[in-house]
């Protein structure tokens, strides 16, 4: 999306517990905005927590894996980056993380050679392979480790591939990380 993004420091923002939607639900497209953007990411569900942990302790508190859409209030987001501003009512809005049915880990986490990927009415919109991302798991759950007390049942959504666009009423989408988890629903 045109930022420049510094490896080493991750950025995190949160979303409420009725963020959450089923796989397979109606997700309600939202007020106030006229630029609804879809984000595909993997999504860690967390069997234990902890605190300032280092990156070679953190794959062992992740309890299973999951694909997730992370929804975006993109004008609401824009507006709020030029002034200087918090980016809450762009990103933590009712139903605005839809999470498939979460696989639980034989304590081995998907392989960097894992596909990501995300259809909207069947075209192809987003596809990586985990091993792309900037911030592998270990990095990205000791980072948070620092700023928040992990928690088993927290669900930490991982980052996204380029293709990142607009989603409309009506629209169905597929998430899928390959192997591990498939997302179904409709924009309503």
């Amino acid at each position: 999306m045109g930022a420049a993004v510094e490896p080493g420091r991750p950025m995190f923002f949160c979303k409420p517990a009725d963020a959450v939607v089923a796989d397979g639900l109606d997700v309600p497209y939202p007020s106030a905005t006229s630029e609804l953007h879809h984000e595909v990411e993997m999504v860690l569900a967390l069997g234990a927590g902890g605190r300032d942990l280092p990156p070679e302790r953190t794959a062992a508190l992740v309890w299973g894996v999951g694909v997730g859409l992370d929804l975006t209030r993109r004008d609401l987001q824009a507006q709020a980056k030029a002034k200087g501003h918090p980016w809450d009512v762009a990103k933590a809005f009712d139903h605005s993380a839809p999470v498939s049915a979460l696989r639980r880990l034989d304590g081995t986490l998907p392989s960097p050679d894992t596909g990501l990927r995300l259809t909207v009415n069947g075209a192809l919109r987003q596809q990586a392979r985990l091993g792309e991302m900037i911030h592998d798991v270990p990095h990205l759950l000791a980072a948070l480790s620092t700023l928040f007390e992990l928690k088993a049942g927290d669900l930490v959504f991982t980052g996204t591939p380029a293709g990142v666009a607009a989603l409309e009423r009506g629209d169905r989408f597929h998430a899928e990380l390959a192997g591990w988890a498939e997302l179904h629903g409709r924009i309503a």
